[in-house]
């Protein structure tokens, strides 16, 4: 890019600006991604609010998601469906190497900045495509949120217990692995633009990127005819390696499959007979024979305490296992705080606010969080004098008209 970037701006993706059309998860966390590591993110808002500000918790009014994945962006709030708006959008891409978008396919090109529009201003654009079925296809009309194509992918139908219904994460998984990928294939673009100077489509999808953690079962069913179920906290074929009652009510997940983990594990229990067991001998034996290995196992850690199996499994034989933690054992333990993995960052309305820090960390350019989810707008005429060449009395127009929003009162960020 030729264009200059905000001074605060560092990390191995500075120097690019990205114009972030998505709502709800998928592509702003896609945004997020890219903004904790350098991107100049511009966020497009509805006047009314992203959906994600009605999502999870909030605090005196003010939503806590919200400050989390809108971090490091500068807010715009435009009415996409007003050709005013729509023509900000071109103007803005002209500024622009990277957009988000995850509109159900067609939704852009029918007001005249899909990628084929915008391509004529900015020749080297890459855009991340996400939508829930892909841009071509029978099912790439059809509307899809993450569970959607969790659903459709497989992934829902494994996961839970064998002898109830199919579960799911109590967050949005499926929209968090699409965001991923779409941030991954945003900086293999790039770096081809680099070397090609074209830009490209990242289509990515809600139900293949779901799909995608279903590899092992794929060749299985083809060789094999085998359909996966739900195998509660166990991994098939593996083990140990499944949740343990303790004694005092508490579990803790083993996972010593491997046979030097398997061996150090008889051990520590004071079973060495297991180790020349004909049915725990090898990997392969212990996944056939998994019941009868999990009763052994259970029937020691039936006999201690969660702090004790801990005490002797981790400390002592070295063998893994952990306890299932909350988010308020998270806040205590002390590797989260040495890996400094929850950082307190300013909140313009709540002082401060607590937030997952970045990751990966990269020990050269790492990521940073710079500031929290601002108010709807509230970057609004900033962004649109700076980098859209909007006079003042033109943007009191718009904002007048409905087509912006320019805004930083508090009572917008509790829409």
């Amino acid at each position: 890019m030729n264009n200059q970037v905000t001074a605060q701006q560092e990390g191995p993706l500075r120097g690019h600006r990205v114009l972030e059309l998505g709502s709800t998860i998928a592509g702003p966390f896609c945004g997020r991604l890219l903004a904790d590591f350098g991107a100049e993110v511009i966020k497009v808002e509805d006047p009314t609010g992203d959906p994600v500000r009605s999502m999870g918790a909030r605090h005196q009014g003010v939503s806590l998601y919200a400050a989390s994945i809108f971090r490091n962006k500068r807010l715009i709030a435009l009415d996409l469906r007003r050709v005013e708006s729509q023509e900000i959008v071109r103007r803005l891409v002209e500024n622009c190497d990277i957009v988000v978008e995850n509109f159900r396919p067609g939704g852009l090109e029918k007001w005249g900045i899909g990628y084929e529009h915008l391509v004529r201003i900015r020749p080297d654009l890459v855009m991340a495509r996400i939508s829930g079925f892909g841009q071509n296809g029978p099912y790439s009309q059809r509307p899809g949120f993450g569970i959607i194509g969790e659903a459709i992918s497989g992934l829902r139908y494994i996961t839970g217990d064998p002898d109830r219904p199919p579960a799911r994460v109590a967050v949005s998984l499926t929209d968090y692995i699409t965001g991923l990928y779409a941030a991954f294939g945003i900086v293999m673009a790039v770096l081809e633009r680099k070397a090609s100077g074209r830009g490209q489509i990242v289509d990515a999808t809600l139900f293949e990127s779901a799909f995608s953690f279903m590899e092992p079962f794929v060749p299985a069913f083809d060789k094999l005819g085998e359909i996966p179920n739900r195998a509660g906290p166990s991994l098939p074929g593996h083990a140990p390696n499944t949740l343990y009652k303790a004694s005092d009510g508490g579990y803790v997940h083993i996972a010593a499959a491997s046979q030097s983990l398997f061996i150090r594990l008889a051990q520590a229990m004071g079973r060495p007979e297991l180790i020349e067991d004909e049915r725990f001998k090898t990997p392969v034996l212990r996944g056939q024979n998994s019941k009868a290995l999990d009763a052994a196992v259970g029937e020691w850690t039936g006999r201690h305490t969660v702090k004790e199996i801990e005490e002797i499994l981790v400390d002592q034989a070295e063998v893994p296992a952990a306890r299932v933690y909350t988010v308020e054992d998270i806040f205590q333990d002390q590797h989260f705080k040495a890996r400094k993995m929850i950082k307190e960052v300013s909140e313009q309305d709540l002082g401060s606010v607590k937030l997952v820090d970045v990751v990966p960390k990269l020990s050269a350019s790492p990521g940073t969080i710079r500031w929290s989810g601002r108010h709807i707008g509230q970057d609004t005429r900033e962004v649109l004098e700076q980098l859209a060449g909007y006079s003042p009395e033109t943007i009191e127009a718009l904002n007048a008209s409905g087509a912006i929003a320019c805004n930083s009162a508090r009572s917008l960020c509790r829409q």
